[in-house]
């Protein structure tokens, strides 16, 4: 019996990188070899287990068969004559197809290193187009190391827009879709992720809601880049720039969508598309199971961005009732994200990348200014009920008459 460190823990080790997660490859096992000394079995469809001191996961050598449709459609053989070789065989990219031995040294049957040196991310065999899923995993990774200089071989690519072009994408089911997509957002440079989707042609199967944006033009005052998927693209990029949170880069992602609908004669003017954006969103998440918390930030941001733009051409009230409606007095976290999407959104666009976004400022001292005033007073002048929320109301209008006179032209500029 012999055991590799393999994957992503090589990987990111010989790349510098923080070794996450370290997975182990077992040859000249069987299961019953690997309870005896302790381990504790946990894989489902093939055999994987628990090291009973570290707690890694130690997964036999295998090989796998495509049966069916799909990331599930396979059966997978594992016996003590499989070899190492065979099991990186199976793997999706050469650079995730590197093996170590205890003694440190490296197997790379498939030349992973070089495509490392090279900054390539390569399929290790033609077997790559047998899983749908793979589609996903490569822009992903395209995602994560693209501030390396990584592109992706153009082999692959066209591998890659084989499987969009088969139909096996629609037989990924929304979890796994989601998950994908969610790790992403979580990269360094997520907007390339569904950038090298659309490149492939897989995003209009997996997002058509996001990929019919391109193409459409919006006006060019505005918008010197035009086209409204390439904006997206953009602000999800500025988003990423501004915060580390899934949510914000979701929103920002998600700001545009009900400029899918606008009829083409009326391009590249796109009236209602905030509120038009709320439906599409909403049946985009039904329908990956995208959870509500992301939902919901989306919705509000396609709703009430271009409020957040025009901050300071909005009157005392319909400042109030926006605060109101972006959630700012019940959530002030989910609206300080609302205003980082409004930020990204301004900032993703051609020339506009290094540009002050002073509204954000303005609406976060706004809120916290309005945000705690004390009832006690209304209700000693004999307030109740609704009335005590009006007054409260007409306060926080006040207020924001007096701060908004007091916030410097400087400021605004």
């Amino acid at each position: 019996m012999n055991t590799y460190l393999v994957g992503g823990a090589v990987r990111d080790q010989l790349l510098n990188r923080p070794v996450v997660d370290r997975d182990w490859v077992v040859v000249g096992a069987t299961p019953d070899e690997l309870i005896q000394r302790g381990f504790k079995p946990v894989g489902k469809d093939f055999p994987v287990f628990l090291n009973p001191q570290t707690h890694e996961e130690y997964a036999l050598a295998r090989t796998e068969k495509k049966q069916g449709k799909g990331y599930h459609g396979f059966s997978c053989y594992f016996a003590p004559d499989v070899t190492l070789e065979q099991d990186l065989e199976r793997r999706d990219l050469t650079i995730n197809a590197i093996a170590q031995s205890e003694d440190g040294t490296l197997v790379d049957p498939f030349n992973g290193v070089a495509d490392l040196q090279a900054k390539v991310l390569r399929h290790v065999s033609a077997a790559f187009i047998e899983d749908p899923l793979r589609v996903l995993r490569v822009a992903r990774f395209a995602a994560r190391y693209h501030s390396l200089g990584f592109t992706i071989a153009e082999e692959t690519l066209q591998l890659m827009r084989q499987l969009a072009a088969s139909g096996e994408l629609n037989h990924l089911t929304p979890e796994r879709v989601w998950k994908e997509t969610e790790k992403a957002l979580s990269e360094n440079s997520p907007q390339v992720y569904f950038q090298t989707l659309h490149q492939v042609d897989a995003l209009a199967c997996i997002f058509p809601e996001l990929d019919r944006l391109w193409g459409i033009p919006n006006p060019p005052q505005w918008h010197p880049e035009i086209d409204s998927g390439i904006h997206t693209m953009m602000v999800l990029e500025q988003a990423a720039k501004l915060s580390s949170s899934i949510d914000v880069r979701f929103a920002a992602l998600c700001h545009d969508l009900g400029k899918g609908l606008t009829p083409e004669h009326e391009w590249p003017s796109h009236k209602g598309h905030e509120v038009a954006g709320i439906k599409v969103i909403e049946k985009m998440c039904q329908r990956l199971r995208i959870p509500n918390k992301l939902k919901q930030l989306a919705c509000v941001t396609s709703e009430y961005h271009l409020h957040c733009h025009r901050a300071f051409e909005l009157n005392p009230k319909t400042l109030i009732k926006t605060l109101e409606s972006t959630g700012a007095y019940r959530q002030e976290n989910a609206f300080e994200q609302f205003l980082l999407a409004c930020k990204a959104d301004f900032l993703g666009r051609t020339g506009f990348e290094d540009k002050p976004y002073p509204q954000l400022e303005f609406l976060s001292q706004l809120r916290e200014k309005t945000a705690t005033i004390d009832a006690k007073p209304f209700i000693d002048e004999g307030y109740t009920g609704k009335k005590i929320g009006e007054q409260i109301y007409r306060k926080r209008v006040d207020i924001a008459t007096s701060f908004r006179a007091s916030f410097s032209d400087e400021t605004r500029a």
